[in-house]
């Protein structure tokens, strides 16, 4: 499964996932930074409609909102 999480730093509820990413240990997730990275906003945008962050892409397809993120890494254990 191929997990990748847009954020930028700065974003509280990105803060929210990264921290939870942290203190879960997970090592499983790519991060794009679209304030670092124009090719990873561009395909923020295309991909998933609009420039909304956090959004974690589950192979391939955008879930947004930190708390649903949060959610379904808790409940898709890194195997």
């Amino acid at each position: 499964m191929k997990l990748e999480l847009y954020m930028f730093e700065t974003c509280p509820y990105c803060r929210r996932v990264l921290n939870y990413l942290a203190e879960s240990g997970r090592t499983d997730v790519e991060l794009h930074n679209i304030h670092k990275n124009a090719e990873d906003r561009r395909r923020l945008i295309e991909v998933g409609g609009m420039e909304q962050v956090p959004c974690l892409f589950i192979d391939g397809d955008p879930m947004y909102e930190s708390l649903d993120i949060i959610d379904w890494l808790k409940a898709h254990p890194q195997v």
